[in-house]
């Protein structure tokens, strides 16, 4: 079991008082028994769990095990964090510090009370060979079959990037040319990205290709104002590269930029949109002025990467490799080429 899943679910039900859950799948061995309620055809009425001291559950469970385990750490912990304030309100003695320990008590007992009172849904399977029971189990586990990162991104309300993806999509570059159903950019697929795609760059523009929006950020980020920085970025995109510029207005379709430019490959386009993060906060520039830069690299997108290319024959060249359409795709190259390209602005290599 992957206890970081489960305190990740313990985590997200402690945030969101709306969290929705499958049910649970468990096996009756046979130990338990149900006595139906009077007029109601067996479909009402009351299981009884034997139970004794040192003696196995009947029940076991087949599918949901992070669930439950996820349930008992978060209503633990909220139960630690309540113990360790209760201790410090017994030690201080200065009035502001009280009231402050006593505020944040109370939202955690708000959080373990709702907690306590919730439930999750769960189907018993009554199987009494163990054999079948094992089968069960191998089944449900063959057959799981995770939401794509694409459908997340498109329904995971919770994070920001997701969020704010209808009202991104609406900017011409991207309008009808984002598949929202896979994760993977294939040859002949006639979108510019995919909706993960689309998420990547929000969080590029928002804190670096590299960075992660965590919680804290997550409540700092107003949708609008996001929404505005990334279309803001979109422009620099449309208005500094002729090629987008011409996917934006319908003249050229992604599958020929694809072909034959490094911007048809979200790689590149994630490494712009660092770019972009970073000199806006760290060179203090405008989105005019990283469009005039980015005109600047525009004649230097063609792909394949030849090796007499700019990012051959520069510090770039650990991030591409000869006859490639787009960067290395590790983090580490990404963030290195953000780097590279980003101390361009300020110092330009030969033929920039």
């Amino acid at each position: 079991m992957d206890s970081r899943h489960a305190k990740a679910f313990g985590d997200d039900i402690r945030q969101q008082e709306t969290w929705v859950a499958p049910t649970l799948l468990a096996r009756d061995n046979g130990g338990c028994s149900f006595e139906e309620a009077a007029g109601t055809n067996g479909h009402i009425g009351y299981l009884t769990i034997p139970w004794a001291t040192g003696a196995l559950s009947p029940l076991s469970t087949i599918d949901g095990q992070h669930r439950i385990l996820g349930v008992h750490l978060g209503i633990k912990g909220l139960g630690d964090e309540i113990t360790k304030i209760d201790r410090e309100i017994g030690r201080t003695t200065r009035k502001d510090t009280l009231a402050t320990l006593e505020n944040t008590r109370q939202k955690l007992r708000v959080q373990l009370d709702r907690l306590e009172s919730e439930s999750i849904g769960v189907d018993i399977d009554v199987e009494p060979s163990t054999v079948l029971a094992r089968q069960m189990f191998v089944d449900v586990a063959d057959n799981a079959k995770g939401i794509s990162s694409a459908l997340r991104a498109r329904f995971d309300s919770s994070k920001v990037a997701n969020r704010i993806l209808d009202r991104v999509v609406n900017h011409a570059l991207l309008t009808g040319k984002v598949d929202l159903e896979q994760d993977r950019m294939t040859r002949k697929n006639p979108n510019l990205m995919g909706a993960e795609h689309v998420a990547d760059l929000t969080r590029g523009v928002a804190v670096g290709v590299a960075g992660r929006i965590g919680k804290q950020r997550e409540r700092e980020l107003a949708d609008e104002s996001l929404v505005e920085l990334v279309h803001g970025f979109l422009d620099c995109l449309t208005d500094g590269f002729k090629d987008l510029g011409a996917v934006a207005e319908g003249t050229l379709t992604p599958l020929d930029l694809r072909s034959q430019s490094l911007l048809g490959h979200v790689g590149m386009l994630r490494v712009l949109a660092g770019v972009h993060h970073t000199l806006i906060e760290e060179h203090e520039a405008n989105d005019e002025e990283v469009t005039t830069f980015f005109t600047a690299l525009d004649p230097h997108m063609n792909a394949p990467v030849s090796a007499t290319s700019i990012w051959r024959g520069t510090e770039a060249s650990a991030d591409f490799e000869v006859n490639a359409f787009s960067p290395v795709m590790r983090t580490q190259n990404l963030a290195h080429l953000v780097r590279v390209i980003s101390g361009w602005y300020r110092t330009r290599p030969s033929g920039l």
